[in-house]
């Protein structure tokens, strides 16, 4: 059944997550007012999906249940799943800034996968755990947290060469009935407000680090964890006019010896299949980012249009004004078209679910994360040096200035300064406050680094078919190069392979 946002918050308060903000414990995470942005943003995703008229994009029937279920859960059957999951993470994240429970989306359907894979390799029955714990989550409406980013500690070592090898969560004892983790997870998106947590590995293992290699899920008040998390947005600051209302938090979480029964437990040490699930996470969730900072672009589009209009300015008269914003609007609708082709070149996988292209998905994250500084410098072009420079809100209520301020700082006679001054806060808050950085921040780290998304688009492109086709065209005939068959070799199904590619029947532009 789908709750509702007020649904939701109810919800908070029957779990009981040990959590600390700004060094004080919170006793209920519903009710404090430093993460009423989070919940907010959150919320959204609960109330979209009950609307006539979201309720297309934000819900969907699991046909292997028959059920319906949240998109935020849902596992992706084909690729107009894969669009219409982009096109909703955009519609919440256009409202919210950045909705948050997508990564719910994205760590469902890759462990969907990697489970799968370990069963047909190992004669495990992880899958049909998960699939037990889907169920039941959909069935329920969760909002999961990933808990994917370790502490990591010294960076130039190995996980299990660390002095503290609680910088990454590890399986300390296995039981019967279940094993025993430890570790810290540095950084896990909404985590005070979460239902259950999925524990991930956010790198590939190597045999001496299989316990390293473990993927489980557990409630956020399950014993031993601890929350160490930031306020969500700039709640109760009158400046804020974005943040005080929607925002996110981040947590630090650590596991201190948490017993997770075997039902909840979808991977032990299998590092091939841990590797896998990070990069199939990965491509999921760089997808899902291309959506949730294009709505953002559609917030930074349309205050700088109504500044422009609020300042006096007309494009179609200020060519400078014009260039600025259409070079916005291309490079948010530049890299949504590059998660629009990942979801229309999907890819089969052989659990039965369909994958983003990850070059298309990676491409489209790696651009919005180098551009979302110039997105930052054309909102502040067009908007105007007042953004920064604007007294604060309560000198609009200050007797002894207001009618000045009023006065001096309006715009077009047709428009009241009080809507001006309103907006010009709103675009300080989401591009040059603490806020603003913290936007940026996100979208360049958020779902890997840009060296990470490099490494995916050179490991995943057909570079070795672009030589063919140059050496057919000298007529040279291909050179018995061993690094380009080797890349051949490690062609995967469904990507621009001889055999098992039953993604779509456009013709994906690598294999013309």
């Amino acid at each position: 059944m789908l709750m509702s946002a007020a649904d939701y918050r109810e919800s908070l308060r029957r779990r009981r997550p040990r959590v600390f903000i700004n060094g004080e414990a919170i006793a209920s995470v519903a009710d404090e007012p430093r993460l009423a942005p989070g919940i907010a943003a959150v919320g959204i995703t609960y109330d979209f999906a009950l609307r006539p008229e979201s309720a297309r994009l934000l819900a969907a029937k699991q046909s292997r249940t028959g059920a319906r279920v949240s998109r935020m859960l849902h596992i992706n059957e084909n690729q107009d799943d894969l669009l219409a999951k982009l096109e909703a993470v955009r519609l919440v994240c256009r409202h919210s800034g950045c909705a948050q429970r997508y990564l719910s989306h994205d760590a469902l359907n890759a462990i969907f996968q990697a489970t799968a894979r370990a069963d047909a390799a190992h004669g495990t029955a992880y899958h049909a755990r998960f699939l037990a714990y889907l169920d039941r989550v959909q069935a329920e409406d969760l909002t999961l947290g990933v808990a994917m980013t370790d502490a990591k500690g010294d960076r130039s070592l190995r996980p299990a060469r660390q002095s503290n090898p609680d910088v990454y969560v590890h399986i300390k004892e296995r039981r019967p009935g279940g094993v025993v983790i430890r570790g810290t997870k540095a950084i896990v998106t909404g985590a005070p407000y979460m239902h259950e947590f999925l524990v991930m590995p956010c790198r590939t293992m190597t045999e001496a680090e299989r316990d390293f290699a473990v993927c489980c899920a557990m409630p956020v008040d399950a014993p031993g964890v601890t929350i160490i998390a930031r306020p969500a947005g700039r709640p109760g600051e009158r400046a804020a006019a974005f943040s005080a209302r929607y925002g996110q938090s981040t947590g630090v979480v650590v596991f201190d010896d948490v017993f997770v029964p075997d039902e909840q437990v979808f991977l032990a040490g299998e590092t091939e299949e841990g590797g896998f699930l990070t990069t199939s996470y990965a491509t999921h969730h760089r997808h899902s980012c291309i959506g949730a900072r294009a709505g953002f672009g559609d917030l930074l589009i349309g205050a700088g249009a109504l500044m422009c209009e609020a300042n006096g300015l007309d494009a179609d008269r200020q060519p400078h004004i014009r260039e600025a914003m259409v070079e916005l609007i291309k490079i948010v609708e530049g890299f949504f078209a590059c998660g629009v082709a990942a979801s229309v070149y999907g890819q089969a996988d052989p659990a039965g679910s369909v994958m983003p292209d990850p070059v298309f998905a990676n491409i489209g994250k790696l651009l919005l994360a180098n551009q979302i500084y110039d997105m930052h410098r054309l909102a502040h072009y067009v908007s105007g040096g007042l953004i920064v420079a604007l007294p604060g809100p309560e000198e609009d209520h200050n007797p002894a200035t207001a009618a000045s301020l009023a006065a001096v700082l309006a715009g077009r006679a047709d428009i009241p300064a009080a809507q001006r001054l309103e907006l010009a806060r709103l675009v300080e808050d989401l591009t040059a406050s603490s806020q603003g950085g913290w936007y940026s921040v996100i979208s360049l780290h958020g779902g890997g680094s840009p060296e990470a998304m490099k490494r995916e688009i050179w490991r995943h492109y057909p570079t070795w078919e672009r030589a063919e086709l140059v050496e057919r065209l000298l007529d040279r005939g291909v050179a018995a190069d061993a690094r380009r068959a080797s890349h051949q070799a490690d062609r995967q199904p469904g990507k621009c392979c001889d055999a098992g590619c039953a993604a779509s029947e456009k013709v994906h532009p690598a294999a013309r």
